[in-house]
């Protein structure tokens, strides 16, 4: 390896790189786990829990994250102003209509260490409601990181022939009630030789009990 080569990595080790992120249908924990990553600087060989080697990422798309579940409604974010009756309550989904980049900047927060270097790493974090950025920002990207979760594909996606090609998970309605049908003649027929059958044991009993008697 040349003198130069080494140098160039070297270079790149050091330098503050800016990484960018698509939030879109992807949860807040997820990015904030990707995001914590490169703020601390923990994918560089240089790494250390003293020093500020961290780079900067740049979310796009918060106001299209996802959450699983019904965590929409039962996720709920506390707060109080620090005056007697200053404690508030909102559901994630009140908190991102109210600021659609909230959800994420608390999720990043809350996973980078609690340490004097916590704001610093913060003003690295460069949060973008939409796909919209400023030209100063878009300049300085050097690597989009891949999502973690693949985005479902919605059913106007799906082509045709890949439709019909889809195994099915039941049978057509007509052999179904076809079915149906027989199967309830087979039930009726059973159910009618068993009443006949308990009939005739039940008559057996009585008369021999009255033999006996």
């Amino acid at each position: 390896m040349s003198s130069f080569t080494r140098s160039a990595q070297q270079w790149a080790t050091f330098a503050r790189s800016w990484f960018v992120i698509d939030a879109r249908m992807q949860p807040p924990g997820k990015i904030a786990t990707m995001c914590s990553v490169r703020l601390q600087g923990k994918h560089k060989p240089i790494y250390h829990a003293l020093s500020d080697c961290g780079d900067h990422v740049v979310v796009i798309n918060t106001k299209h994250i996802a959450f699983s579940g019904n965590k929409w409604e039962q996720k709920v974010y506390s707060s109080h102003t620090g005056y007697p009756g200053g404690f508030k309550q909102v559901t994630a989904a009140q908190l991102h209509q109210k600021d659609p980049k909230a959800i994420v900047k608390l999720a990043v927060y809350g996973m980078l260490p609690k340490n004097l270097h916590r704001r610093t790493m913060m003003q690295r974090l460069h949060i973008f409601a939409d796909d919209e950025l400023p030209e100063d920002i878009r300049a300085n990207l050097t690597e989009e990181l891949a999502q973690p979760r693949k985005i479902p594909r919605k059913l106007s996606e799906y082509t045709q022939e890949e439709i019909d090609a889809f195994p099915r998970l039941w049978t057509p309605y007509v052999e179904t009630h076809m079915h149906t049908q027989s199967a309830l003649k087979h039930s009726k027929a059973r159910i009618n030789a068993l009443t006949t059958c308990s009939a005739h044991v039940c008559n057996t009993a009585h008369k021999n009990q009255y033999r006996r008697s």
